[in-house]
């Protein structure tokens, strides 16, 4: 069954989305992401995707506060990522309580940090984010190209003990027109690693098609704008009823 991530990013202290992850492209969806946090949760999200695109962008993590609050909030496992590159933020964040850490310019820049964070706090809460143009790997908030092929990446990570990759295929990125299946299909075959599939995205029928590929060792998707953009049949239906709920259930602690 493939699991799904919301995803929750933030720019400037709101809920945002972008396309293709390019500055000034940003849509505000909520002023506050630990309120987005719980709405997903009411909805019955399993786990999310946290992108802290101000570190991202700025070369260290800045939103700390928010992802604190977010893990005192809510009840399910979250998994973050963006501008997160030294072993004391990898620190920081796990014994505040995040699932998972997803290090991605790092693994082009410090590989030796992807070893040594695997080796501390196991294979199974360090994922390394691919994200990739015409399949080569972009880092520093997508704003660099490193020459790297995805596949090369991967194998590499793969060496240094690393389980999972976050694959982003940059081009389809907040553009609804469904997941790159092959280059998803392409890393998973020829890495042998899991894969969590990101980007693309538009509805129903793109997560079945990902789900195909689960025996390749694609198991789990990261969703963002359809899910804001209500793409999903049984969102009319949770949207109309939130319109009349003060509390949004007995799952939160907001």
């Amino acid at each position: 069954m493939l699991l799904i991530f919301p995803a929750i990013d933030i720019k400037g202290g709101k809920c945002i989305r972008l396309v293709q992850g390019a500055p000034g492209t940003e849509k505000i969806y909520s002023d506050d992401p630990v309120k987005m946090a719980v709405l997903w949760r009411g909805e019955n999200a399993k786990t999310l995707h946290v992108v802290d695109l101000d570190g991202a962008f700025g070369g260290t993590m800045q939103n700390f506060e928010v992802l604190a609050r977010m893990i005192q909030t809510v009840d399910i496992p979250i998994q973050v990522g963006g501008g997160i590159r030294s072993y004391e933020q990898v620190k920081r964040l796990m014994e505040c309580g995040i699932s998972r850490v997803v290090l991605g310019t790092a693994a082009i820049e410090d590989p030796d940090l992807i070893a040594r964070c695997v080796k501390d706090f196991g294979a199974r809460k360090i994922a390394v984010g691919i994200d990739a143009k015409n399949g080569v790997v972009m880092t520093k908030g997508w704003q660099e190209n490193t020459g790297v092929e995805a596949v090369s990446l991967a194998l590499n990570m793969k060496q240094l003990g690393v389980c999972r990759i976050v694959y982003t295929d940059i081009a389809l990125d907040g553009m609804m027109m469904g997941p790159n299946i092959r280059a998803t299909r392409e890393i998973a075959e020829k890495s042998g690693l899991r894969v969590t599939a990101s980007g693309g995205v538009s509805g129903y029928n793109d997560l079945i098609k990902l789900q195909e590929l689960e025996k390749y060792g694609v198991d789990s998707v990261i969703v963002g704008k359809a899910l804001y953009e209500n793409k999903f049949s049984c969102q009319a239906l949770w949207r109309e009823n939130e319109k009349t709920l003060d509390d949004l259930g007995p799952t939160r602690r907001i």
